[in-house]
């Protein structure tokens, strides 16, 4: 059985194998203005009620689907100016910067200005006019995406398959996954759930038991030989990268990540440390001195001690920042000071 990664977007919904060589890119670049989190109080559901109940009375008003000229996704609503944070997939195919977007299976179709996207996260923002926001719908909330942890209560809300404001339940099944961007980096740190995730859905929010917002629903995995609709498998991009990206395309700018240039793999023999196997030419590994077969056991006094360490540190700096690398190479200990670039649009 093949495993397939699906962006969970009804238009151009085209596979892509989830198996692939990792590289250097990260999950959000570092900044010092993120949304805040809120405290995550698990809802008190009355006599009769379930937490789903409270979290969908609460959090499905700010849900909106999302329509352009090719198919449809997901939104939600997370400030009271009318931004709308959505997958960078879904808007990807729009013909113009606009969309429709609508509250509710009876709301008026509203416009949405396509205010930025960053591919490296699959995020986007979308805005509508403050005064086109229902009355009584409450902006969604951030959770800390750190303080989740496997076996928490998630319910995700969205559009799958066009059935608008669809509740779906299930647990975070495990952290730190990664999975395929919509510009064929690699999107690290990202949650796993099997609450029933299909195209549609993408865009739309995961939420804890307080209703709070923990991830971004973006792909599914599923198998090609017997489906292509939710298998248990489902991948939300961490809010914690929201919490970062989304201000900055709120604002018009573009996202920048910090980018070394590498491609990596466990190093022979079992070692401690992360092999160079191939390096950008003219990237910033290359031209600062890293070589292939190089193994990085630090970063500016952080250990690397897997392929997965380095590109959270990588997340952690900023573009244009020098970094100072420890390094093995021909069984000799040296350092290597690389001055990070930005990452290119395509790896």
């Amino acid at each position: 059985m093949s495993l397939i990664a699906l962006l969970a977007g009804i238009a151009g919904a085209a596979g892509t194998v989830m198996y692939f060589e990792r590289t250097d890119n990260s999950v959000t670049p570092a900044s010092e203005r993120a949304l805040p989190s809120a405290s995550s109080t698990v809802a008190k559901p009355k006599k009769g009620e379930t937490i789903a109940n409270v979290v969908y009375k609460a959090a499905g008003p700010a849900v909106v689907s999302i329509r352009t000229q090719t198919g449809s996704g997901t939104g939600f609503l997370v400030d009271k100016q009318g931004t709308v944070v959505t997958n960078d997939h879904v808007i990807e195919e729009a013909a113009g910067s606009t969309v429709q977007v609508r509250f509710g299976t009876e709301g008026d179709v509203l416009r949405g200005r396509i205010r930025g996207a960053d591919p490296s996260t699959d995020l986007a923002v979308v805005v509508i006019s403050a005064s086109d926001i229902p009355k009584g719908v409450t902006p969604l909330k951030f959770a800390d995406s750190d303080d989740v942890r496997v076996g928490d209560q998630v319910m995700a809300i969205g559009t799958p398959f066009g059935y608008d404001h669809t509740l779906t339940t299930g647990v975070v099944s495990s952290l730190n996954r990664q999975i395929q961007a919509p510009n064929r980096y690699q999107i690290d740190g990202v949650l796993q759930t099997d609450a029933a995730i299909n195209p549609g859905n993408s865009g739309g929010p995961l939420l804890d038991a307080a209703g709070n917002v923990v991830g971004v629903n973006s792909q599914i995995a599923t198998s090609s030989q017997y489906s292509q609709g939710n298998v248990g498998i489902g991948f939300a991009v961490p809010s914690n990268a929201a919490r970062i990206v989304v201000p900055q395309l709120r604002d018009g700018k573009t996202v920048e990540h910090a980018w070394l240039g590498v491609v990596t793999q466990p190093p022979e023999g079992g070692s401690t440390g992360v092999q160079i196997a191939s390096l950008s030419p003219g990237g910033p590994a290359a031209t600062g001195g890293l070589r292939v077969h190089d193994v990085v056991t630090a970063i500016d006094g952080q250990k690397v001690k897997s392929p997965t360490d380095l590109p959270a540190i990588i997340n952690g700096r900023q573009p244009r920042t020098a970094v100072t690398l420890s390094v093995v190479r021909n069984d000799k200990r040296t350092s290597v000071k690389i001055t990070l670039g930005v990452r290119p649009k395509n790896p």
